[in-house]
Formats: C-alpha cells, structure tokens, sequence
C-alpha cells in the first residue's frame, strides 16, 4: 500500500474511533446503572405493572448519538427498554449547552460541554455554533427514528395525536410515544420570537433555564440566580399562546415565582426532588409545592441521588408521598431523568420497582395509577395544543 493509502486508512481508523468509540465511553462514565438488570420484583407488583400506561416527564437519551430505535447496552433509556419497562409515553428533552464543572450551587455561561461532544458524534457544522441549530437537529433526528420505526414510536404534540396513540397501545403495549421538550432557553439565542420556530420544529416543553442564567431568566445554579427578563417574560406570553408547557425544572426561586404570578395555564417541574426528603439547592420547597399545586401543576420526581437523597426506588416512593402528602396525589409524576448524566439505580426495564415500592409505602392500585402515568397522560391531553 502507498504512503498516502497507509495514511488515509489511519485518518479513517481514528475517524470510526472518535465517533464510535469516544461517545460510547463518555457515557459509560456519565450514564451509570447502578443496579444492572434483569431486575426482580414481587408477582403483585409484576402483575400490576403490567397494567399500567408509565408515562415519564423527563429524559436525555437524544444528547448521546445513539438510535434509540435499537437496545443499547449504553446508557439508561431506549425505545426497546422503554416499551419493555411499561413506558407508554416518555419526554425527550433536548439539552444545548452545559458548563464545565456542572454543579448545582453555581455555574457560569462561559463554557460548553456539548460542542465537543457534538464535534465527536458528527453533528452538522451548522451546531457547532448555534444553541438552536442544536435544538432543531436532535428535533429531527427524533422524528427521523419515528418515521423509520414501522408504526412502533410516534412523536405526538397534539392532543389527538396523543388519543390516537393511546387507541392504539390499548391493542398493542409495546408502543412507546416521545414528546419533545427544551432544557433551557438558550437556545432562543436572546430573541423570545424564536418560541415559533421551536414550536414549528415539534417542541411541546421547555424550560427557561438549565444550568446557568440566560437571556430570559436566572437559574437555581446561576451566578446571579435572578428572575424573568423582560425577553424572559415576552417568552412566557409567546409559550403560552403556542400552548408551549412551561417547565421550572432548573429555575431559580425568583423565576418560579414570577412565572407563576403571570402563569395562566399550568406549568411542570420535569424532574427533580423535594426538601422535605432530600434538602438541598435542586430541590422544591413545600411553599413551592402548593404554590406549583394552585397553579394546577405537575412535579416530576427524578430518581438519581440528588434529587431524592437514596439510591433505590424506596427513596424515589418516599419523595412522592411527601408531594402527595402536601399537595395531593393529582400533582405528582415521573421524571426520571434518564440519560441525563445521573447514575440511576436502574434502568427503564426496572420500572416495575417503582411500582413495588409504591405499593410498599401503602399506596393502592388507582392511586399508583395516577402517579406512574395517568397524570401525565392526563395534563398532557389538556395542555398540548389541539
């Protein structure tokens, strides 16, 4: 073989590495399953599993390259383990930038995690410097998996896509449906009319902020951790009118009460935890409870150690009896949190433990029921567009 043949044949070996390889290790490190399956639960617990429509408000499989269409032995969450764990329907939310040393006490906008990891994976040129470029790409690669999936996933966002979903996993319960959401907005790139073109691209969700303070509002891991803009609150009206679900997953304090005071439609915390079982900065006051409560919200209970101080799903079933407990059984749901650089301690084919564990902390059928997915299918059936 010629010089140039050696060389171009190792340009192409490195090549299938970086992008192969290099992803599958990253979120190796990042994506842990702390419990590995197959996962054990009782035949009271299987038997009423089984009849139960799951439905999740939150997760990140999109960020890692995979196609979800095809069982991973990477990370938390794909459709195959979806359908096998009960899943009916799961939110895919997109995340656009994440700083250097993410932690939840504070965080600046100065640096970028994803630009390598979407340089490695192949994302087109257009993302390397676009937040939104970034939203629109995972958007449609989602799309594309649904269209390739024979009939075996849908994306829905209105509310008779979902109807005619849930017909249709009434006859077959291996069907999984995603909805499309935004962890923070950034990437409206300052500009609150960038709500239409997001909307148009098939986001239903999103959330004012992520890990740091943006244009629109402050973060509860922000530098300055303020409220609303006024581009902040421009965006709200813009959402609101679209019948785009406000997320306060992420938000500071401030944020979350003053979207609340202008809220006219009920709004969601994705995923998270609660002070009352696990006290710290990510986590949701029992004021902010009932405030989130007569707002005719949802909160997502997340299942990594952050969000419910445990590492089983007893500390995930202890979180949401202290919601229900507070507020009431109508405002409490899943939001898992999959794939969002967490270790969880286990994956979507173990969610039949929730279920055990709910029916351990002396919650009965009708009740775990609403809790593991008819809420969420519910709120979804009122708030997405028609």
């Amino acid at each position: 073989m010629k010089r140039g043949g050696v060389l171009l044949a190792v340009l192409l070996a490195l090549a299938f590495v970086i992008h192969r390889v290099v992803p599958g290790i990253v979120e190796g490190g990042m994506n842990q399953v702390l419990q590995p399956p197959p996962y054990r639960a009782t035949p009271q617990a299987q038997a009423l599993h089984a009849r139960l429509a799951v439905a999740d408000l939150h997760a990140d499989p999109l960020l890692w390259g995979r196609d979800l269409l095809k069982r991973s032995n990477r990370g938390q969450t794909d459709i195959p383990r979806l359908a096998e764990g009960g899943v009916a329907l799961q939110v895919f939310a997109v995340v656009s930038k994440t700083p250097r040393g993410l932690n939840i006490e504070r965080n600046d906008d100065r640096s970028d995690n994803i630009l390598p990891l979407a340089i490695v994976q192949g994302w087109p040129p257009r993302t390397w410097g676009s937040l939104q470029q970034r939203a629109l790409y995972q958007a449609r690669r989602l799309h594309g998996m649904a269209a390739r999936s024979q009939g075996r996933f849908a994306v829905v966002g209105t509310q008779g896509e979902l109807r005619d979903f849930l017909a249709r996993r009434a006859q077959d319960r291996g069907l999984v449906a995603g909805v499309l959401a935004i962890e923070g907005a950034q990437v409206l790139e300052g500009d609150p009319a960038n709500v239409d073109a997001l909307f148009d691209a098939g986001f239903r969700m999103m959330s004012p902020t992520h890990f740091f303070d943006d244009e629109m509002a402050g973060s509860a891991h922000g530098v300055e951790k303020g409220g609303l803009t006024d581009k902040g609150r421009e965006m709200i009206r813009r959402m609101e009118q679209r019948r785009m679900i406000v997320d306060l997953a992420h938000a500071s304090p401030r944020t979350i009460d003053e979207v609340l005071a202008m809220a006219t439609r009920p709004v969601v915390v994705s995923h998270g935890g609660v002070k009352g079982t696990c006290d710290n900065r990510r986590n949701l006051s029992d004021a902010q409870l009932r405030r989130i409560a007569a707002n005719g919200g949802l909160v997502g209970i997340g299942y990594w150690e952050t969000a419910v101080c445990g590492r089983d799903a007893q500390a995930v079933a202890r979180a949401i009896r202290h919601v229900v407990s507070t507020v009431g059984l109508q405002h409490v749901a899943l939001g898992s949190d999959f794939d969002g650089a967490v270790a969880v301690p286990f994956d979507a084919t173990g969610l039949v433990l929730v279920t055990q564990a709910l029916v351990e902390a002396g919650f009965g059928e009708p009740e775990i029921a609403r809790i593991m997915g008819g809420n969420q299918l519910e709120f979804l059936a009122k708030q997405l567009p028609e």
